[in-house]
Formats: C-alpha cells, sequence, structure tokens
C-alpha cells in the first residue's frame, strides 16, 4: 500500500522529512518571539536558544545569565528577551521593574515557575515551588514556625552540632593537614538540620558516610539524567509531564527522606516526644492545623481548628527545609572562610567582633550574642553578594502584564529570569565588584543603593522563609570556627577561583582548600 508514490519507501521519507522541516520551521518562528512583541533580544542558536555554553557545560547559568543583562544594559535596555532552548525568558535589568514582579505587581507574578506534581512526585510539592493558593495557604501555615521566637527556641539544639566541628579542625591543624571546608561544612549543617527538622542524630561529623550525608549529596548530584529532567522541564509543558507522571525527585532520594519522616512521625506521635525543633511545629500543623507555644501535638480536647497538613503535605516541607538548610548555608559558610583566608585582615577584625561578644557572655554562644555580632552580619552579606547561591531567581507570569512605561505586553504563562549574579556585580551599584568588602552592608552604604539590588533571600511576599534560619546557623559555624582556628588558603584550591558549570547551586570548582591553625 502507498500513501503518495508507488514506492513505500520514498513516502516515508517524504513523510519523515516533512516532519522534520516542519519542526525546525517551528522552532525557528518561536526564535523571533520577542522580536514579534517588539522587545530586544540577543542572537538565539537553533535547540539551543541562547544558552549553549550553559548546556555545553561551559559556563554556570548565572554567569550565562550575567551575559546577558550585560549584552542589553551595554546597549541601554531595560530589559530583554532570551531563549532556554526554545523557551522564551524575560529579563529585567533595571531595578524598578524587578522590584515591580517581586512586590509591586506581585499579583501578577506570584509563582516560581518550577515543576512539581503532588501525586506522582509527592517531596516535589513543596514550599518553594507551590503555586497561587496552595502556596499561600501553605506560607501562612508555615511563617509561625520561622518567627524569631522559633528561633530562639531552637537555638541550643543548633549550638549543639558546633562541638562536632572542632574535632575535625583539631586533626586538620595538629597533623597539618588541609582541610575540604565544604565538605565538612556541610556535614556540620546536615547534622543541624537533621537535629532540628527531623530531631534524629545523623552523626555526619563523625562519619561522612552516614546515610542522611549520602543522600543530602545525591540530591544535588548533576549526571546526564539530572541535566536531562532539566532541560524537560525548562522545555515541555508541565501538564504533559504530569501527564506521563514524570518525576524529578531522584527515586532512591524519596524512598530514604519518605521513610526517615514516616518514622519520626510514627515515634513522635505513638511517644509523644517533644523536642524543640521544625518538626515538632510540623506534627503540630499535621495534628492541629496551627502552630501554638506549648510542648503538645495536639490539642488537649483532639479538635483541629483549621486544615491540618497530610502526611505528604508535611513530608515535603521537611525535604525543602533540609535540602536548603544543609546547601545553601555550608555555601554561604565555604566563600565566606574563603574570602576570610584571602582577607586576614577581615577575618582577624570578624575574630576581635566573636571574642568581644563572647566574652560578655561568659565564653558561651547564646542566640543574643549571635545577634549582636553585626559584623558577621556584614561578612555574610558581602559573600552572599559575590556568590549568591541561587544565581538566577524565576517567576512566571500568571495573568497577562503590561511592563511599567512600555508598550510590552507578557502574556499568561511567560517565564521570567531575575539575573542575581549580574545585578550583584554590577559596578553601578557596587565599585569594583570583586573586592571583597563588608563595609558595603553598612547602614550608610545599604541606603545609598537602589533597592532590589541584593537579592541572595528573593524578595518580596515570596522571600526565603527560612533567612533567619540560614543566617543563625552560618554564624554559629563561623562564630565556633574563627574562635578557635586561624585560617589560610591551601595551594590546593585551585586559583583563580572558578564556578562549577554542572552544579545547580553556586560552587567552587574543585573545592576549596583551607590550613588550620589552632589557636591558644
Amino acid at each position: 500500500m502507498t500513501f503518495i508514490t508507488d514506492n513505500i519507501v520514498f513516502d516515508i521519507i517524504a513523510i519523515l522529512s516533512t516532519i522534520f522541516i516542519g519542526t525546525i520551521a517551528l522552532l525557528k518562528w518561536r526564535l523571533t518571539y520577542w522580536n514579534r512583541i517588539g522587545l530586544p533580544s540577543l542572537n538565539p542558536v537553533l535547540l539551543f536558544g541562547d544558552i549553549k555554553d550553559f548546556i555545553l557545560e561551559r559556563r554556570t547559568l548565572g554567569e550565562q545569565f550575567r551575559e546577558f543583562y550585560h549584552a542589553f544594559k551595554s546597549r541601554g535596555h531595560k530589559h530583554g528577551g532570551v531563549y532556554l532552548g526554545p523557551k522564551p525568558f524575560y529579563v529585567p535589568i533595571d531595578p524598578e521593574i524587578v522590584k515591580h514582579i517581586m512586590q509591586t505587581d506581585f499579583s501578577h507574578f506570584m509563582n516560581h515557575g518550577n515543576y512539581y506534581d503532588e501525586k506522582a512526585d509527592p517531596l516535589s510539592a513543596h514550599l518553594f515551588s507551590l503555586e497561587d493558593a496552595k502556596w499561600r495557604n501553605m506560607r501562612v501555615k508555615l511563617t509561625p514556625t520561622f518567627t524569631s521566637g522559633k528561633m530562639k527556641m531552637m537555638f541550643q539544639t543548633l549550638a549543639n552540632c558546633a562541638l562536632g566541628l572542632k574535632d575535625i579542625m583539631n586533626e586538620s591543624a595538629s597533623n597539618g593537614i588541609p582541610v575540604d571546608i565544604k565538605d565538612v561544612l556541610g556535614r556540620f549543617t546536615t547534622d543541624i538540620i537533621g537535629s532540628v527538622a527531623f530531631g534524629l542524630e545523623c552523626n555526619s561529623l563523625k562519619d561522612p558516610y552516614a546515610e542522611f550525608r549520602k543522600y543530602g549529596r545525591k540530591v544535588f548530584e548533576v549526571g546526564i539524567i539530572e541535566r536531562i529532567k532539566v532541560i524537560l522541564t525548562l522545555t515541555v509543558p508541565f501538564s504533559i509531564l504530569r501527564a506521563l507522571n514524570f518525576k524529578f525527585t531522584n527515586g532512591e532520594v524519596e524512598r530514604f527522606f519518605m521513610k526517615a519522616i514516616r518514622d519520626t512521625v510514627r515515634y513522635r506521635e505513638t511517644d509523644n516526644i517533644y523536642r524543640k525543633d521544625f518538626m515538632h511545629l510540623l506534627l503540630q500543623l499535621k495534628n492541629r492545623g496551627t502552630v501554638a507555644d506549648d510542648d503538645k501535638i495536639t490539642d488537649e480536647d483532639g479538635k483541629i481548628f483549621e486544615k491540618a497538613l497530610t502526611m505528604n503535605e508535611l513530608s515535603a516541607q521537611a525535604f525543602v527545609f533540609f535540602l536548603a538548610g544543609f546547601e545553601t548555608s555550608s555555601t554561604t559558610m565555604t566563600f565566606a572562610l574563603y574570602e576570610l583566608a584571602t582577607n586576614p585582615d577581615v577575618q582577624e577584625k570578624l575574630r576581635q567582633e566573636i571574642n568581644a561578644v563572647l566574652e560578655k557572655y561568659d565564653g558561651q554562644l547564646t542566640y543574643d550574642g549571635v545577634l549582636e555580632m553585626t559584623y558577621m552580619e556584614k561578612v555574610l552579606h558581602e559573600t552572599l553578594r559575590k556568590y549568591p547561591p541561587l544565581p538566577v531567581l524565576t517567576r512566571k507570569c500568571n495573568k497577562e502584564y503590561t511592563i511599567p512605561n512600555t508598550s510590552i505586553r507578557l502574556e499568561k504563562g511567560t517565564d521570567v529570569g531575575i539575573p542575581v549574579l549580574a545585578i550583584h556585580t554590577d559596578p553601578a551599584y557596587y565599585p569594583n565588584p570583586e573586592k571583597f568588602d563588608p563595609e558595603r552592608f553598612s547602614e550608610e552604604n545599604k541606603h545609598s543603593r537602589p533597592n532590589f539590588t541584593w537579592l541572595p533571600f528573593g524578595e518580596g511576599p515570596r522571600l526565603c522563609i527560612g533567612l533567619r534560619f540560614g543566617m543563625l546557623q552560618s554564624k554559629v559555624g563561623l562564630a565556633t570556627l574563627l574562635k578557635n582556628y586561624k585560617i589560610s588558603l591551601s595551594s590546593q584550591t585551585r586559583l583563580p577561583l572558578k564556578l562549577e558549570a554542572k552544579a545547580f547551586i553556586t560552587s567552587a570548582e574543585g573545592g576549596i582548600w583551607l590550613d588550620v591553625e589552632k589557636l591558644m
């Protein structure tokens, strides 16, 4: 049987050729989207769009967006359009437009635009990815768990984990062996989050192969499968992925964390266990529907006053708290120590502040004392400026929007990429941006810059809910290390420092290695 000619082989070739040519034509047409609506664009390449270097692992996504930023800004544009593969992304350059997107007109850009599927991929349905009313309801429920009062409640549990740091650093100092500080701090923050989020002793500092450390690292491993998943979520409509039961979360990771969370919940509920930690607050939300300042998981009358969290919802929130808490804080501390090692005057000034505060509190690390370490805060803010853990923040337009003072209309569903790293290293806001200068964050200097030019935690209603906790554990880690040790850069650290192109979270290629000297 033939369709076009008398030869079936020719027919198949003709059909396939037509499909191929049609697909190419469609993709080329899609790459004219920004030109068609009158927005400045660059020079997208078929299949790659504007991110060829990122896909081929030549640079990080943050560095790729920094290139976009400078290309548009050098031409005098306040915004522009790029393509991640065939998918259009709107890129705001002017901080005023960023402000409109993240705060003023938030109702148009409420969502991050991340893939999640509550049924097929339950751990993906966490606060960072939830959308619209689901996000708003979850945010309202979780906000009381991150107040300053709750941070103070958890502080001692957190501070106790710092004791294990000394054993590793003492060994390094006494044996003269350089330390891979990102690995050590990753184990430290894993122990903290394991204790505070799950009530478990992870023992990662003592055992680098502990299960929580193993599976925590596995989430951030970026192999070919992970990169394909990222590309699929960037290019394929979520409705199609959900119809195919696509799972972004690694199966082994899901099984481990779901079991760990279920076992912890069952143990605490069965034995009525109370700990001053995040899991206790989640259990209150599960069984009472609200957070209360007491040691009870259920209400005295057994009543639930609001819609409670389901087991899957509780698991997803515990999971993202674990991931965000251990990886971003260890990354921030790692880069802070790199800069302190290469700027010994800053290191000594910070050490003096730490010692002065500790002396005031009888040598004890306390919640109130940590809050008084104002130079420490400047050091961390400057670190987050140079090395934001998430170098690009995403938003999705959820209803048609006209960019202020322009005729450009963004359609519903348009993705937005806010180039955080580029803004943080723009000399217009931070002169000599490669220089590490904590005084950029003095009150006077902060007020001299436009708003929305420092965005490591996001901004507006979707500001990172756990920023207080992240800053707190970073301060505890740095205070513990700098009080007891002088650090310098090891020759094992690759210089000049380059960012790891494969990593999702900002990381140094080859790691950061430090030499450690114990102080008397």
